[in-house]
């Protein structure tokens, strides 16, 4: 349960385990953060594998969560416990590889998107459904993914893409089999960690410092909508509507 870490030869693999579906609580993307940035801060790790078990990789944030509490606190809480955990994967000192399985939504997409590598199992899909619950953010991150006008049209209609399609993409570096997936993330794991670390330290920061549009601001412009959303009462609406729909936890 929760967020869990074990290293091995230079590589940190950090774990996602949040049943029934892995959507994080307010608590849990925060924890996330501490993990990713305690491994990018440990001298002896040269590459995270981040990937989850259970049904999918992530299935965002904890509506049923923020629908339980008063006030504005969750919503708060989770947005800027998204914010850190996916500054976390970008601004690692070291690559981060995604593996992921199943179902990669919402803030799973934010965590991807920010990923150096990614590596999918057959299975795999990614989408943002934010417009049905009454917010908006991650457009960022699957821009990263997917080319723009697709972004788009995944951003209003809220379908989703393959592992297969962000392959030929190039988003995606590899499909396996779900019972391969861990195998795969650790072969591209450990060609990395076989090189230099201060060289990939430096390679990673590089890379950082040359791309087009630094995610971070990009995704807190973004916020700013949900929030606008929610203060006009539709966001606690489409939640509602959603967790009546789910039914109790």
């Amino acid at each position: 349960m929760g967020i869990s870490r074990v290293d091995q030869d230079g590589i940190a693999e950090i774990v996602m385990a949040h049943p029934p579906v892995n959507a994080l609580t307010v608590a849990g993307w925060f924890e996330l953060a501490e993990v990713v940035s305690a491994a990018g801060a440990d001298p002896t790790v040269r590459v995270v594998v981040l990937r989850a078990e259970g049904r999918g990789f992530n299935a965002g944030v904890d509506i049923k969560e923020m629908q339980r509490t008063e006030g504005h606190t969750a919503l708060l809480g989770a947005n800027r416990g998204c914010y850190a955990a996916f500054e976390a994967v970008y601004a690692c000192a070291v690559p981060v590889i995604a593996a992921v399985h199943g179902y990669c939504l919402g803030g799973g997409v934010g965590l991807v998107g920010n990923a150096d590598i990614v590596v999918a199992s057959d299975d795999a899909t990614f989408g943002l459904p934010e417009v049905e619950r009454g917010a908006l953010g991650a457009a960022t991150h699957l821009a990263r993914l997917v080319p723009q006008h697709l972004m788009r049209a995944m951003v209003y209609t809220a379908a989703r893409a393959t592992a297969q399609q962000l392959q030929a993409f190039g988003s995606v570096l590899r499909v396996v089999p779900q019972a391969e997936l861990r195998d795969a993330a650790f072969e591209v794991a450990r060609q990395i960690a076989d090189k230099h670390p201060t060289i990939i330290r430096a390679a990673k920061e590089c890379l950082n410092g040359i791309d087009p549009v630094d995610p971070r601001p990009s995704y807190r412009f973004e916020q700013g909508f949900t929030f606008e959303l929610n203060l006009a009462g539709i966001g606690d609406e489409a939640r509602d509507a959603f967790v009546s729909k789910k039914g109790p936890a």
